[in-house]
């Protein structure tokens, strides 16, 4: 699968549970739509983020990548009640970084 590169650090740091890495990922302006929540700029994503780490322990496998619409399909697991489950992930990458990601069944 041929993940661009921040995608590639965005898992990374993700499954590392490195808030700060992932969060780096982002451009200052970055929006991120998740559970029926909007976080707006690299503050807010890396509450978010850690939040997240935190509550729910999740780890991403990469299971399919559409180049063209920069989506990416994800087996995530943690301490959830789905878990595991696949989820799609939906970028806009510009500049080398996520400009925002929408989260979705």
């Amino acid at each position: 699968m041929n993940l661009p590169k921040v995608i590639k650090e965005f898992i990374t740091a993700k499954n590392s549970f490195d808030s700060v890495a992932f969060t780096e990922c982002f451009s200052e302006t970055a929006v991120v739509f998740d559970e029926g929540k909007t976080h707006t700029g690299k503050k807010a994503i890396e509450q978010w983020i850690d939040n997240s780490n935190r509550q729910h322990q999740d780890t991403l496998e990469p299971v399919d990548y559409d180049e063209k619409e920069d989506i990416l399909w994800a087996k995530v697991t943690g301490t959830f009640p789905q878990s595991p489950i696949v989820l799609k992930f939906h970028f806009s990458i510009a500049d080398k970084a996520i400009q925002s990601l929408k989260v979705t069944e």
